[in-house]
């Protein structure tokens, strides 16, 4: 089953007079959606005991948990030991999405600094080779680790590194976020077709079950020349993309992913409109 929620809490959530995460779960399933992402974007700084009582939470709600993993993360670095950090963030993000009850650690896979492009992808794959030796010495190998598609130029993470990096293992499944490819490919989402072929093309390279619940992020993103600058809402109508495109080819290709709304500040209305666009799409669609 598809699945829509926000990533982090909306503004309105604290308007309401909410102020903890647990409950979240409250506020995501008034709103009739099912996931939510919590970001450990500064650090893994949490108790334990606080990640069952967040996951105790949001299983009483029946909505699903994902994490995103420090925004520190560079696979690409020269510095062994500074990649040895990486390797134990996300480690440690996937421990406490485990006590959460959930199953994916989304991360940034690396920059490309000074290194030439494929010197830095070629360091980042071989990082990944190990951070999957990891994964499975620490059984985790259940999981689901998603790279994620970057959306500036000097970032690693176009769709083909993603998916060079996915085939590496299973374990790894591609996080799409497809307001980031639009901004790295000065608005290149427009039309259902736009979408069709980045998805076909990951559907051919990794397999339909592989791709049938992949990981997405959507927002709308101001870009420059040098790809992303920052998210913006639904209200938006320069730079995009647009969600219905996306659902149409959702639709076509029969594809039922997570998607996490990263809009700034209306993550969970804009999760719940994504959720309304995509429920009234015909529900026997056929595109052609």
């Amino acid at each position: 089953m598809i699945k829509f929620g926000p990533s982090g809490n909306s503004e309105s959530f604290y308007e309401e007079g909410f102020s903890h995460t647990e409950e979240a779960a409250v506020y995501v399933k008034r709103r009739g959606l099912d996931c939510f992402e919590y970001s450990f974007g500064r650090g893994v700084r949490m108790s334990e005991e606080k990640a069952i009582a967040i996951g105790e939470a949001f299983a009483g709600q029946g909505v699903e948990l994902s994490v995103h993993a420090p925004y520190f993360i560079n696979f690409a670095n020269p510095d062994d030991e500074m990649a040895a950090k990486s390797y134990a963030y996300v480690l440690d993000s996937g421990k406490m999405v485990k006590l959460m009850g959930g199953e994916r650690v989304v991360f940034h896979p690396a920059a490309q600094g000074k290194a030439g492009r494929e010197e830095a992808v070629g360091k980042t794959e071989e990082r990944l080779k190990i951070l999957r030796d990891y994964i499975y010495l620490n059984d985790m190998q259940d999981m689901k680790f998603c790279p994620e598609t970057m959306g500036k130029l000097a970032q690693i993470g176009t769709v083909e590194e993603i998916v060079r990096f996915c085939k590496i293992d299973p374990v790894y499944t591609p996080c799409v976020d497809f307001g980031h490819i639009n901004a790295r490919e000065q608005g290149s989402l427009k039309t259902v077709e736009d979408y069709l072929s980045r998805l076909s093309y990951m559907v051919d390279e990794l397999g339909y079950e592989r791709m049938k619940h992949f990981h997405a992020h959507f927002s709308k993103i101001m870009y420059s020349a040098k790809g992303e600058i920052k998210h913006l809402t639904f209200e938006d109508k320069i730079y995009g993309p647009e969600f219905y495109p996306l659902a149409v080819a959702l639709k076509a290709l029969k594809l039922e992913p997570y998607i996490v709304s990263e809009s700034a500040g209306t993550q969970a209305e804009d999760a719940a409109e994504m959720k309304k666009i995509y429920n009234n799409l015909q529900s026997l669609f056929v595109y052609g």
